[in-house]
């Protein structure tokens, strides 16, 4: 069994910066691609980013790229996300998933467990 906490989340304005952290237990979580994912009131849950199992490979939603950064340690069984220049559209809960593969995917089907979220508002 795998759990994963989240903490990381508040209330921030927009333009300011955000790290969330997803740590694990239970099982290392090296051998395994990480995700972010999030969603907003009234919305579907939406890719975020993922992380492949070496952090050599990143992949990011359109609508984070070059502002949001995914990172792992493996030694610590923790992944990041380093987000900046946040924006009011990115209000959501906040979740961390561990990979069913080495791979990152970007379909939450290849994700077998999840964080509880954490809830991340950014005001105008």
């Amino acid at each position: 069994q795998v759990q994963l906490l989240e903490p990381g989340g508040g209330l921030v304005q927009a333009g300011g910066s955000l790290r969330l952290s997803c740590a694990a237990s239970g099982r290392t979580l090296s051998v395994y691609a990480m995700g972010w994912f999030r969603q907003s009131p009234g919305k579907e849950r939406e890719f975020v980013a993922t992380i492949n199992w070496s952090g050599g490979s990143t992949r990011y939603a359109d609508s984070v790229k070059g502002r949001f950064t995914i990172a792992r340690d493996n030694a610590k069984n923790t992944v990041y996300l380093q987000m900046n220049s946040l924006k009011p559209e990115d209000t959501a809960v906040y979740y961390c998933a561990k990979g069913i593969y080495p791979t990152n995917y970007v379909d939450e089907s290849r994700y077998d467990y999840w964080g509880q979220g954490t809830q991340v508002t950014v005001s105008s």
